[in-house]
Order: structure tokens, then C-alpha cells, then sequence
């Protein structure tokens, strides 16, 4: 399956760290910034979270949900959520389906080691369910405004 811009986002259900299942189409109605990111408690995805989480109000002021999703499990992303006072949902994706169905479950080369693992990116879906914006192979630094600044010019 690929994914377009203006097509509809694949749906899922995963598992928050709640325990709770999470279904994309819980939020019709609002915008969602769903990223995918490699592994809780690094730092690249530490600093991430830690962005979305000081930008967290200006993206509820503009009807926007933040969710993360990453194969790590639940215990985990509570652990992560509990360190650095995330207010946002965790996605447990432990067999990686929905990263596949988002095109971001990748061949990865670290220091000569193939591997496949989350490619960084982050995917922002309007009140309806249409995939407005992908953005792939994220740089940390200065995303979350750049992901902020989007919804901002063109969801509001």
C-alpha cells in the first residue's frame, strides 16, 4: 500500500501505554501529528519527545492530537512518558505493521550493521482523515516548529 497526499491515512489500532487500544479514526475531528521515531530513552527521541512536548499547548490551541509511535513496549513508553512528563500518546507497534503501512519500517546501515528499523518521519492528517504532509528522513533539530508552523499555516 502506498500513501498520498490527499488520500485518506491508513487507519490502525494500536495499544497506548495505558493499555488502552488507540484507533487513528478516535480522531476525526481534530488534526493529528503522528510521528514515528526508533526507540524510546535515545537521545535523538528523547529531544524529539521533549520538543513535542513544550510545543504540546500551541498544537492543542490549533485542534491538533500528537501521537508517537515506535516498536518499543508498553512498560517502556510508560517508563518514557514518566521520566520526561510526556502529555501525549505513546502507540506501542511491537511487530512494526503500522510502520510498514506507513512506509517507514526501513533498511537501516549503522557504523557497516544493516538492520531494519523506524526511519524518523512524521505524518500530519486533517480533521477528515486525509494525509496533509509527510515529513521523511527527520532531522531533530528544529522539526517540531517546522511540523508546528505547517498546521498552522495550512489547518487553521
Amino acid at each position: 500500500m502506498t500513501i498520498e497526499i490527499g488520500q485518506q491515512a491508513p487507519n490502525f489500532e494500536l495499544m497506548n501505554s495505558n493499555g488502552d487500544n488507540v484507533s487513528l479514526s478516535d480522531f476525526r475531528g481534530k488534526n493529528v501529528v503522528l510521528y514515528f521515531y526508533p526507540k524510546d530513552m535515545t537521545p535523538g527521541c528523547t529531544t524529539q519527545a521533549c520538543d513535542f512536548r513544550d510545543f504540546h499547548e500551541s498544537f492543542t490551541a490549533l485542534n491538533c492530537v500528537i501521537m508517537g509511535i515506535s516498536p518499543d513496549p508498553k512498560e517502556k513508553h510508560e517508563k518514557f512518558i514518566n521520566k520526561y512528563d510526556l502529555p501525549f500518546l505513546l502507540l506501542v507497534d511491537e511487530d512494526h505493521h503500522v510502520a510498514e503501512q506507513y512506509e517507514v519500517w526501513k533498511l537501516k546501515n549503522n557504523f557497516g550493521k544493516e538492520y531494519m528499523g523506524i526511519e524518523r518521519s512524521t505524518f500530519v492528517i486533517d480533521q477528515e482523515g486525509k494525509l496533509v504532509k509527510e515529513f521523511r528522513k527527520v532531522k531533530v533539530k528544529g522539526h517540531v516548529e517546522e511540523a508546528l508552523h505547517f498546521v498552522k499555516e495550512k489547518l487553521v
